[in-house]
């Protein structure tokens, strides 16, 4: 449907106005929309008023092609022509959402009584009015909205302040929980390497070899160079090396010192100038403690700038193993000096006896003490007799071989006043039980006797000795024997015989050549038997001294020598050709 108006006066123009409105809101326009299409067409018709002339204003509603869709409501105001030509046309459309009803034009006819005109002018503008209060509305709600987007952005800020806080506090709780494990790393890593420098320290009962070894511990982690002042090495050195000052006080005072241009905070360490031999280098002078004074001092410089406290700390107990480390070391030194000395001093010298060679041997354990209480001897009898003897007592050190001696010369006492071995034996026992009640011994003792052609032997708790014959064949002499020396027990060792025939060769020998751990001692017994079996009779008769070495050579093979070992062979010779045997030990 299509209106036109013919527009050349204001009162055209107002009732062109109040047509639109009504049209549009005939035809279900909305209030915000039809005031925007009633505001447009008022400014257009102004201008148009203001320029003259005569204008075709044209109102067209289409109806919708379906159902489901909108209509148009398009305005055109078009200038006529006034001789001046065709001005442009000014258009605008709105959406209609219902057909329109009014098939009699009613809504389109503005009345001209000016009283009606008025109120039809006026009421147009109630459109206005709403939207105007829609607006008020919208404004009281946009700022309802503002205040509550503020309240809410406070609320924002607030939860941004305390997750800022409580990110802080996070981050402080993880740099708190970083430093507590690497220090909880630190500590372990110093008391890891604290554990394994003591172990490999006191591995050793060389003072020489612990020395060598603390530099290699230290450097390059916790030093960059290590000098040890040993007191007893710079006694004995006739050009005494310069020792840094810081160095003398702590040998003095037994304190650590830190000798450096700047304090050293370190605890319990304490503070020097810089050394006039090394100014330009901080020294941590640790002193090495023992249990009365110092044995020395061992100076380090920093393997960077300075050293942290816990690690002078860790350094100062390192220092103090050390020292004990040393002490025991040279105290084991000075303690197998003399038991050496001991122990070579009452080697015997064996006899020289016509028809009879003995050759013996003699070897220190070399793990531990390297000086048991083993022991061999031979010596003659008044009536012309000669006894052989092979003895341990238990235990190593200067203990062992003092209470070695003891028995030794108690033995030989006790021998000249005659005796068979297992009548000596039984002495042994007593004397043993009464003189140190909780040490044991074990001992053989064979006698031989130019004018027998026997041996006697005794044993108590000892091996066996093992008898070569002239033809070759080997036995073992395991009867019955007494029990161990010195123990809490009543004992008569009885006596044993063998026959001897020239040629023959009877071996004794403490448990340190023929038992393994791993073995027991059985299995050493028969290599041993095997071992002398395999000897050529001759070599026997010319050279007992070599077969004595030819033996030990195989048994020692598999030996990890943690405990010493004794061989004595004796040989039954040509009565008239005697033999000097030699006693040797490495």
């Amino acid at each position: 449907m299509t209106h036109t108006w013919q527009i050349s006066t204001v009162d055209d123009a107002a009732r062109a106005r109040i047509a639109a409105a009504r049209i549009a809101a005939a035809h279900g326009v909305s209030t915000v929309e039809r005031t925007r299409l009633v505001t447009a067409l008022s400014a257009q018709l102004r201008q148009c008023l203001v320029k003259g002339g005569s204008w075709l204003l044209t109102l067209r509603t289409a109806a919708p092609p379906k159902a489901q869709c909108p209509g148009r409501l398009t305005v055109t105001l078009d200038a006529e022509a006034n001789g001046e030509g065709t001005r442009p046309s000014w258009r605008v459309s709105v959406g209609v959402p219902e057909p329109e009803h009014d098939e009699g034009g009613r809504v389109a006819r503005v009345p001209r009584d000016r009283a009606a005109f008025a109120d039809a002018l006026l009421s147009a503008d109630e459109d206005t009015s709403r939207v105007l209060d829609r607006l008020t509305e919208q404004e009281q709600l946009v700022a309802f909205h503002r205040e509550e987007l503020h309240q809410t952005n406070q609320g924002v800020l607030a939860l941004h302040a305390e997750l800022d806080a409580a990110g802080r506090v996070q981050r402080e709780l993880f740099d708190a929980e970083r430093t507590a494990r690497t220090e909880a790393e630190s500590a372990r890593r110093r008391l890891t390497f604290l554990a394994d420098a003591s172990a490999a320290l006191t591995a050793s009962l060389n003072h020489e070899e612990i020395l060598s070894r603390l530099p290699g511990l230290l450097v390059p982690d916790y030093a960059r160079s290590v000098d040890i002042w040993l007191f007893a090495d710079d006694d004995r050195s006739r050009e005494r090396t310069p020792r840094p000052a810081a160095a003398v006080v702590a040998a003095r005072t037994g304190r650590p010192q830190y000798a450096a241009d700047h304090t050293g905070g370190l605890p319990g360490v304490d503070d020097q100038p810089p050394s006039a031999l090394h100014p330009d280098q901080p020294l941590l002078c640790i002193p090495l403690p023992t249990r009365h004074t110092p044995l020395g001092v061992v100076t380090l410089t920093p393997p960077r700038d300075r050293w942290d406290a816990d690690d002078a700390v860790m350094l100062v107990e390192l220092a103090r193993r050390a020292g004990i480390a040393i002490d025991h070391a040279q105290r084991f030194e000075h303690n197998r000096d003399i038991a050496e000395t001991l122990q070579r001093a009452l080697l015997t010298d064996l006899p020289a006896t016509p028809g009879l060679s003995l050759a013996a041997r003699y070897l220190p354990a070399t793990h531990g003490l390297n000086i048991g209480g083993d022991w061999y001897d031979a010596f003659r009898q008044p009536d012309g007799g000669l006894v052989a003897v092979m003895g341990d007592v238990t235990g190593h050190g200067l203990h062992a071989a003092v209470m070695m001696s003891q028995l030794r010369t108690a033995l030989r006492a006790y021998a000249v006043d005659g005796g068979t071995p297992g009548r000596l034996l039984t002495r042994l026992h007593v004397f043993l039980h009464h003189l140190q009640p909780d040490l044991y011994a074990t001992a053989v003792i064979a006698r031989f006797h130019p004018d027998e052609t026997t041996v006697t032997w005794a044993a108590a708790g000892h091996p066996p000795p093992v008898l070569r014959t002239p033809d070759g064949d080997v036995r073992v002499l395991d009867a019955k024997p007494g029990a161990m020396l010195g123990i809490p027990l009543h004992q008569e060792i009885g006596d044993h015989t063998a026959q001897l025939p020239p040629g023959s060769t009877l071996a004794l020998y403490t448990d340190g050549l023929v038992e393994r751990r791993a073995q027991g001692i059985d299995p050493g017994i028969r290599r041993l038997a095997e071992a002398l079996s395999a000897e050529n009779a001759a070599d026997l008769d010319h050279d007992l001294e070599g077969a004595a070495d030819r033996i030990l050579d195989p048994m020692l093979r598999d030996s990890q020598r943690d405990d010493d070992v004794c061989l004595l062979l004796c040989h039954i010779g040509d009565a008239g050709k005697p033999r000097i045997p030699e006693q040797t030990s490495p």
